[in-house]
């Protein structure tokens, strides 16, 4: 079989088959429709472990799903958070979406992108908009400002992109949802061995 994005599979036939959908997986989309437009229905906590030792976290934007149980997001291989995920590959993500009252933790690996993403890097380029394709030719995250360095506004999608354009793709492994609009609040987990088994846990 050979693999495709958003939960498809090519059989030996050439016919392309859907893979089902982990059981948490719509549990998400109704959250983030019941956020409609709001911020919190894409904006999620990452956390790391910086080289220190110490700990991290950093709020970034949802880009989609690169498979049934993969997240998509991005980052710049400048910065920080790159070199703690390439010491430290375990990472776990809280999304809270207040609207809907539910928060969702989704723990895994990530998986870093070789040539053969090139196709999904080339994809999230071009869904980007031209103020958020700016944001990566910007200097280097993180260092000493200076009073000449240049910040672009907009970038068109033909630009070339530029090699610090990372796809972050989280493999899920485990997920917990905690689910406030009932009494007692709804607290389960899913985790990922040959299928998602699930336990529900107390509030």
């Amino acid at each position: 079989m050979v693999g495709l994005r958003h939960g498809a599979v090519i059989d030996l036939s050439g016919v392309a088959m859907a893979l089902p959908l982990p059981p948490w997986r719509p549990l998400i989309r109704s959250a983030q429709q019941r956020e409609g437009r709001s911020p919190a229905a894409r904006w999620l906590q990452l956390a790391t472990v910086a080289l220190d030792g110490t700990p991290r976290v950093r709020t970034l934007v949802f880009r989609g799903w690169g498979g049934p149980d993969q997240l998509d997001l991005l980052t710049d291989s400048r910065s920080a958070k790159a070199l703690e995920l390439e010491r430290q590959p375990a990472i776990e993500i809280c999304w809270l979406m207040p609207k809907a009252k539910q928060q969702f933790r989704l723990r895994g690996v990530w998986q870093p992108s070789g040539v053969d993403a090139a196709p999904e890097r080339q994809r999230h380029w071009q869904q980007l908009s031209p103020a958020g394709r700016a944001l990566w030719a910007w200097p280097a995250p993180g260092r000493p400002w200076q009073p000449s360095d240049p910040f672009v506004e907009q970038l068109s999608a033909e630009a070339e992109i530029p090699e610090h354009f990372q796809l972050l793709r989280l493999q899920v492994e485990r997920v917990e949802q905690l689910d406030l609009g009932q009494h007692p609040h709804l607290r389960q987990s899913w985790r990922r061995d040959e299928q998602w088994n699930a336990l529900r846990l107390r509030p």
